[in-house]
């Protein structure tokens, strides 16, 4: 039914005895109550009429308007006052349907509004009965009022449109045209342009109007989902760390960026900034330098290596993580999650660490694992740490004692020189903690991995320790990784001199903004700071088990005898290969290494040949093997082409390793067992006991010929 021929059918239902009388606004509401009372019809209806004209069904129009708002309206107001669907009808719809049914296109809108007006007018001048002008306005408040309440409520039951009137037919004709509205209304939006403001996961959708140019912005209400609100907290939180910087600065360098006590580049290094740590800005004035504090660290960084104003920030938000902070002055990290596991470092107040893991009271860092209960753990920045040697090599020891040799001291399973074996060797000036000095002669002591007894007249203590200690400690720089590269010059396009396990420890001649400089035995090499951990310290126990000896028989059968002692019993006390092979050697073979053990800790002088007074790597396996009839000559290289060249798996203590450098053969040393080698190293090293793939081996030669 068009809107004609509703009107004429409301025509022949109205008293000829009404009289036409035009509603009055109250003076006091005629300023407020139309503008909100408009606001709302424009932000409901009339963009549905509009669509569904657009669409050329006003039959629909007409059938939706009378089947949604009038009924609503009618049931509130207890659906005999006629007044309630006048009033309401002044406000909202008659003028948008008489605008849309009766005026032209070449109409404006302030045009057919007010031709609405009019036909609104003279519609009601026939339907209302003459009424006191005082009794009406009253009546016309109270129905604004009651309009309002049922907008209110309808407001508050967003997912639910009650019908409250109209018969089954009426009914059906409604959802069918509220499908048609939203039909109309995607198909009108995709024409002229429709703008989502908020993607959501809520059913509700909110229209607004644009009076101007007819676009629509559909405003979808959200419910987030847990994972977007922890994303908000979480960009809130980074947000607030980088805000908590005055003059944020970020370190943007290969490992880490050296704090100098001074702003000069031979500054001495007082701590360390890791890459994409922050810190306070505090001086630019100092060309070249900035003046910054960081971690408890004020000093001198290159200003080169510092990104500063807003990609300071952006970097500060993509460094943002979950960090343990140290709250303890100073705390243990164990090599596994328990009390009584090895102590493998120390770390100090302050001091903030990504968090790996986390498991039963216990937080994983890159070396190892500490306490939880000595921790925070918090999203933060990484900032610097001190490189303070007194705070460093002090706090390593809560009874510090310091071998007082030459050369280096027996460390036994037992405080008994018979009856104790030898686990490890104690190297000279290195450091230990004293456990127990209860029993007469020995101290029981802890130092690196290794816990046994030494002679106490071989120790210093108390003052003097701590004298000693901070006089002998060195810079050094310990590997973390296996297979660390080595090279020649401070940058990844110099060559390769060789590659390094992990966990190896190596003296630092020179440190550099992103690069370490080390020895490594006889040459200068470098290595990048992302893959070493730069410290004070001092040495400590090397792990050691002298070679067993077992009886010659022949050359020929010594290797197939050599897992039996004489007694035809199988001797597990020696692990004579740097495979998982184990067994007892020759007695040649033990006497061997074994004596060349006894030099260790002697000193090391380029082109010497004194296992006493000095000498140099080649110059030490020549004269341990002249000791014992085998001729080599005083060259690496030379001596890695006599005998005849095995694998690693054959390896016995004896045997000889080589390692190049730059192309070639540059360094030798003499394999020992339990996977060590013995060699001359360098003037500050002097001779030591490494690992035997310290650094990747070359060739391995057996210049014994059994």
């Amino acid at each position: 039914m068009s809107d004609r021929e509703m009107i004429e059918e409301t025509k022949k239902d109205v008293p000829d005895q009404m009289e036409p009388v035009i509603p009055e606004i109250p003076a006091e509401k005629s300023e407020k109550e139309p503008e909100v009372e408009a606001a709302e019809s424009a932000s409901t209806e009339p963009e549905v009429e509009a669509a569904e004209s657009a669409s050329t069904e006003p039959e629909v129009e007409a059938v939706e308007s009378a089947s949604t708002e009038p009924e609503v309206e009618a049931a509130e107001a207890a659906s005999t006052e006629p007044e309630v669907e006048a009033a309401e009808a002044d406000i909202t719809e008659p003028e948008a349907k008489a605008a849309e049914a009766d005026s032209s296109e070449s109409e404006t809108e302030g045009q057919r509004s007010r031709s609405a007006g009019r036909r609104s007018g003279n519609r009601r001048e026939k339907q209302q009965p003459v009424r006191p002008k005082k009794e009406h306005q009253a009546s016309q408040r109270e129905n604004i009022l009651r309009l309002r309440e049922i907008k209110k409520k309808k407001a508050a039951m967003p997912y639910m449109k009650i019908l409250a009137a109209g018969g089954a037919a009426v009914a059906v004709v409604a959802v069918v045209a509220v499908a048609g509205t939203v039909i109309g209304n995607h198909r009108d939006a995709f024409s002229r342009g429709m703008k989502v403001e908020t993607a959501a996961a809520s059913l509700e959708t909110t229209e607004a109007a644009s009076e101007s140019t007819g676009e629509r912005n559909i405003v979808l209400e959200t419910t987030l989902s847990a994972e977007e609100i922890a994303s908000k907290e979480y960009e809130k939180t980074v947000q607030s760390i980088v805000d908590s910087y005055a003059n944020l600065g970020i370190a943007e360098v290969s490992g880490y960026l050296n704090v100098r006590k001074t702003p000069e580049s031979f500054g001495e290094v007082i701590g360390k900034l890791p890459k994409g740590g922050a810190c306070e800005i505090l001086d630019t004035s100092t060309d070249g330098w900035y003046k910054i504090s960081s971690g408890g660290v004020t000093g001198y960084v290159s200003s080169q290596y510092v990104y500063t104003g807003d990609e300071a920030k952006k970097l500060a938000a993509e460094n943002v993580a979950e960090r343990a902070v140290i709250d303890a002055d100073k705390l243990n990290v164990r090599s596994e999650p328990k009390a009584d596991a090895n102590v493998v470092e120390q770390v100090f107040k302050n001091e903030r660490y990504d968090i790996r893991g986390q498991q039963d009271g216990w937080i994983q860092i890159s070396s190892g694992y500490i306490s939880a209960d000595y921790v925070t753990v918090k999203y933060a920045l990484d900032e610097a740490i001190k490189q303070d040697m007194r705070q460093t090599v002090l706090s390593l020891y809560d009874n510090l004692g310091v071998s007082n040799v030459s050369n280096y001291l027996n460390v036994r399973d037992n405080p008994d020189e018979k009856k104790g074996k030898i686990i490890a060797k104690l190297p000279s000036n290195a450091g230990c903690d004293i456990l127990d000095t209860s029993m007469s002669g020995w101290y029981k002591i802890r130092s690196g991995n290794i816990t046994g007894y030494v002679k106490s007249e071989y120790i210093l203590t108390g003052q003097q320790a701590k004298d000693k200690a901070l006089q002998v400690a060195k810079l050094m720089a310990i590997s973390n990784t296996d297979g660390v590269n080595v090279r020649t010059e401070p940058n990844t396009n110099s060559s390769i001199y060789t590659q390094i396990s992990n966990s190896e420890r190596f003296l630092v001649a020179d440190q550099q903004d992103g690069w370490v400089k080390i020895e490594i035995d006889d040459q200068d090499a470098y290595l990048s700071s992302d893959y070493v951990d730069v410290k004070y310290g001092l040495e400590e126990a090397i792990k050691y088990t002298p070679v067993v000896e077992v009886a010659d028989t022949s050359s020929k059968n010594d290797s197939k005898n050599s897992s039996k002692n004489n007694s035809g019993k199988k001797n597990s006390a020696n692990d004579g290969a740097a495979g998982s092979k184990s067994g007892s050697v020759s007695s040649k073979r033990a006497q061997i290494a074994n004596y060349a053990v006894q030099f260790v800790g002697n000193r090391y002088v380029y082109g010497g040949t004194s296992l006493t007074n000095g000498t140099d790597c080649s110059g030490f396996t020549m004269s341990v093997m002249a000791k014992f009839g085998v001729s080599l000559p005083h060259n690496s290289g030379a001596q890695s082409g006599s005998g005849k060249s095995i694998t690693s798996s054959q390896m016995r203590p004896g045997d000889l390793v080589f390692y190049s450098g730059s192309g070639g053969i540059n360094h030798v040393a003499l394999y020992i067992g339990n996977g060590q080698v013995c060699h001359a190293s360098n003037a500050r090293s002097g001779i030591k006991i490494s690992t035997w793939n310290y650094r990747t081996p070359a060739k391995i030669v057996n210049v014994l010929g059994d």
